[in-house]
């Protein structure tokens, strides 16, 4: 079997101090991994050439946070307490 990444699974309970579930954390991360991936994008195109992103620079160094991976910044992002999220339905019924 292969062994998982500990830097993604190594401090899951570190990240749940800021979601309410493991659901809500990783939509947290997919949604600001999409804003970062963005922001790399648009920085990599030459500016003549730039569509508009809804884009977002990185809130934390990049040199401590896997540089231009953008899942590993959000997750980098929530354990420090950079990102917060407002629930805004309880549930489908």
């Amino acid at each position: 079997m292969k062994k998982m990444s500990k830097r993604i699974f190594g401090d899951l309970d570190g990240l749940m101090e800021h979601a309410d579930s493991k659901f809500t954390l990783v939509n947290i991360a997919m949604m600001r991994a999409r804003q970062l991936n963005n922001w790399i994008r648009m920085e990599e195109t030459p500016p003549m050439e730039r569509r508009e992103y809804f884009a977002s620079e990185p809130l934390v160094d990049r040199d401590v946070a896997n540089r231009n991976k953008p899942v590993s910044i959000a997750l980098d992002e929530i354990a420090a307490g950079k990102i917060e999220y407002t629930r805004t339905r309880e549930g489908i019924k």
